[in-house]
C-alpha cells in the first residue's frame, strides 16, 4: 500500500513513498546553537538523506524511516507539529532587533502569533508573516493574513496567497499595535473558521462571502 503524508507525526511522505520529512518548530527561523546541533544529530542518527532549509523559515530533516518517526520527534523538546489542515509557521523578519530599515519589532509580534496559534486546526492550511517595515522581507501580502511595520505601527493585509494561482492581500488595517494586531488575527481566524470551506484559502472565503462581509466581522 502507498504511504501518505502521517499528520499526527508531522510527517510528509517523499517522493521515493517510502521515507519521509519532519520539520522541527523553530519559530521564525530564529535558532539557537544547540537546536541547530540537535537538528544535524537526529539527521545523523537516524540516516536522513539530507537537511534542507525551506521558505517557511524551517529546517527539514528529509528520509526518515516511518519506523523511526517516534523516536526521532522524540528527540527535541519542543514536538509541536503543523501540517495538514492548520496555522503554519509564522514567517518573519529580524526586524528591529536587527536590521536597520525596519520600524516595528516583527519578530515580538511574530513570536506572539506563533504561540497562540501555531498548529491549531483551520479549515484549510493557514499562513502569517510578519515585517518589520514596508520592505516585506517575509512576504506579508501573500499570507493568508500579514503584518508590516510603519512608523505608527503595523499595516495589516488579508487573503494573499502563494501556489499555482498565486494572489496579494488586500490591505485592513493600519497603525496597529502588536496587541491590536493580535486581536484582529483572532478575529480573523474565528472568521475563517466559521466561514471556511475546505479547500478554499481565507481569500476564497473572503471573495464567496464578500469582503464588506469579513471587514464587519473582524473590525
Amino acid at each position: 500500500m502507498t504511504k501518505t503524508n502521517i499528520p499526527e507525526k508531522g510527517a510528509i511522505i517523499q517522493r521515493d513513498l517510502e521515507t519521509f520529512s519532519i520539520l522541527p518548530h523553530i519559530p521564525g527561523g530564529f535558532a539557537d546553537p544547540a537546536l541547530l546541533r540537535k537538528i544535524a544529530d537526529v539527521a545523523e542518527k537516524y540516516g536522513a538523506k539530507f537537511v534542507k532549509l525551506t521558505g517557511a523559515q524551517r529546517i527539514a530533516i528529509i528520509g526518515i524511516h516511518e519506523e523511526d518517526l517516534d523516536k526521532a520527534w522524540a528527540e527535541f523538546t519542543d514536538r509541536s507539529k503543523a501540517i495538514g489542515l492548520t496555522i503554519r509557521s509564522i514567517q518573519m523578519c529580524p526586524g528591529t532587533r536587527s536590521c536597520k530599515r525596519a520600524k516595528q519589532d516583527s519578530p515580538g509580534l511574530g513570536f506572539a502569533l506563533d504561540k497562540e496559534f501555531y498548529g491549531k486546526p483551520a479549515p484549510a492550511k493557514f499562513k502569517m508573516g510578519v515585517s518589520g517595515c514596508s520592505n516585506c522581507c517575509s512576504d506579508p501580502w501573500m499570507k493568508d493574513i500579514g503584518f508590516f511595520g510603519t512608523d505608527t505601527g503595523f499595516t495589516a493585509v488579508a487573503g494573499g496567497k502563494g501556489g499555482g494561482t498565486p494572489k496579494l492581500g488586500r490591505e485592513i488595517a493600519h497603525d496597529l499595535t502588536a496587541d491590536q494586531a493580535i486581536a484582529l488575527a483572532r478575529k480573523t481566524i474565528a472568521f475563517y473558521r466559521e466561514n471556511g470551506k475546505a479547500p478554499e484559502r481565507l481569500g476564497a472565503t473572503i471573495e464567496r462571502v464578500g469582503f464588506d462581509t469579513f471587514i464587519n466581522a473582524v473590525l
